[in-house]
């Protein structure tokens, strides 16, 4: 293990923190040193040498290994969390030890579930590196690692290779280096275009930064109490169910559809299915609201159902309206698509729409080689057939998912939590969409959860926003170290 060149990795995902805790002490100063100058100030120092450290005083080591690689990747989102949550511990209010970790890792993981009960009493510049920890956690502090590597390392392939999933390669097949740079290009370049279009539907400047950093990192964070419900603006609503859709879908997609010039790439199976599971998902819930929702506009019920089928399926989890008043059945929809999520190459969480095509596909191919044992199927996409060895990853990682998902169930309910919040916020964490049902639903919080509750919410936030597997591995390496390290002794 290479512990010099993982700490002076890991130094420079910190620097990238510094770096918006700068921004966000300019804010503090733009608002004349508001009460969260100092608490950003001290962070920024920290962080900042925390980070340097490495850079300055150590040398770069011999070349990174693949294990290097896993223990970078965890590392640098646990600095992160740590570093993240400074600021809040730092102000003070609400923010006891566990609330400040609860609210930096749902920032970075781009969770979007708050402790807060009064969002708008924070100052400015708090909400700004609230908002800023989404869009640095929904590109991945890796990502923005990566950009720094030069392209000649081979370390930085094998880290593009554990950062980005697999999945998201799937008929893109850009080269490694490239990829980055591909999807911070369309990163910032949404983040941009939405934050123009809603300082043009009303919004203010800050508030328009804000909710576009938390929208294309489909986190969630807010600068109001009543989250996007506090416009009550239907321009406003449709600009963001846009931006949510785009930033849900895959970033190779929506690149390649700007290179070209056509709308020929967003043809693909995974595209079409997950365009057509929110459409299904979005009628579905209006025709519940209109029968049992009390609903008595047609146009409102559509709105309200799309924005947020929406915002649970690509994990954004703004509301703009209350769904803790919606039919039971409305929410059941919305629980699906928490569970379904958006497609691999973009800043979605959850099992994702790419699995879950694959799964489908592969038990109807069960079921007609059932009816016909002597024919063969095989499991294709957009012509192309998927691998055993794909096959076998997608099911292994659909078992792990809902595997996790029980257990940490399981020891919410220890904690006293009651059975519909439990699950719901259990199943919102791991697919890292943030709100659940009844006082966990959009317009509510987490701050009346247990507090190892909120442990047990944020271990699995940060298991869902790394696809599980690197922060196993991670577990896998100490145990055989701590057994190799027995039987020696032993010996």
């Amino acid at each position: 293990m290479n512990i010099k060149a993982i700490s002076s990795n890991v130094g420079k995902a910190l620097l990238v923190n510094a770096l918006f805790m700068m921004l966000s002490i300019i804010v503090s100063i733009a608002d004349g040193m508001d009460e969260a100058f100092t608490p950003l100030l001290i962070s920024f120092l920290i962080t900042f040498i925390v980070g340097a450290f490495p850079m300055i005083f150590v040398r770069q080591g011999q070349e990174n290994s693949i294990t290097d690689g896993y223990i970078t990747i965890v590392i640098a989102w646990l600095m992160s969390f740590i570093v993240g949550m400074l600021p809040y511990v730092l102000f003070g209010g609400e923010f006891t030890l566990v609330n400040a970790w609860f609210e930096s890792v749902s920032g970075y993981t781009t969770t979007g579930s708050t402790i807060l009960t009064d969002i708008e009493s924070l100052p400015r510049s708090l909400l700004f590196w609230r908002s800023s920890t989404h869009f640095i956690g929904g590109l991945g502090v890796v990502v923005f690692l990566l950009l720094i590597i030069p392209d000649a390392s081979s370390f930085k392939f094998r880290l593009s290779n554990l950062e980005v999933s697999s999945l998201s390669q799937y008929g893109y097949r850009y080269r490694r280096v490239s990829v980055p740079r591909i999807m911070l290009s369309v990163y910032v370049g949404l983040t941009v275009l939405e934050t123009l279009l809603l300082m043009l539907a009303g919004m203010s400047f800050f508030d328009a930064v804000n909710h576009s950093f938390s929208t294309i990192a489909t986190g969630g964070f807010s600068t109001k109490n009543a989250s996007i419900m506090h416009f009550d603006s239907a321009a406003i609503d449709i600009i963001i169910i846009v931006f949510m859709i785009l930033a849900s879908m895959h970033f190779g997609v929506i690149y390649a559809m700007l290179i070209k010039k056509s709308f020929a790439p967003i043809r693909n199976s995974v595209s079409i299915y997950y365009l057509s599971v929110i459409l299904v998902l979005s009628l579905s819930v209006t025709f519940i609201l209109m029968v049992q929702g009390g609903y008595d506009s047609f146009g409102k019920a559509l709105l309200d159902s799309a924005f947020q089928v929406a915002s649970f399926i690509s994990t954004t989890g703004f509301g703009n309206a209350d769904n803790a008043l919606w039919p039971m059945l409305a929410n059941m929809f919305l629980l699906y698509a928490a569970f379904h999520c958006g497609c691999s190459g973009s800043t979605t969480g959850g099992v994702k729409a790419d699995r879950m095509l694959i799964i489908f596909k592969n038990i109807g191919n069960d079921f007609r080689q059932k009816l016909h044992p002597s024919s063969v199927f095989s499991t294709k996409v957009d012509g192309h057939a998927v691998k055993n060895d794909q096959l076998y990853a997608v099911f292994l990682y659909f078992v792990a998912y809902v595997f996790i998902l029980f257990i940490a169930l399981i020891a919410v309910l220890m904690s006293g939590v009651e059975i519909s919040d439990a699950f719901s916020g259990t199943l919102a964490s791991l697919g890292n969409v943030g709100p659940g049902l009844g006082s966990l639903g959009t317009m509510g919080n987490y701050a009346s959860q247990p507090a190892f509750a909120k442990i047990i919410y944020t271990s699995v936030m940060f298991l869902g926003r790394l696809e599980i597997f690197p922060v196993l591995a991670i577990f896998h390496l100490a145990f055989n170290f701590r057994r190799r390290k027995n039987i020696t002794s032993d010996r």
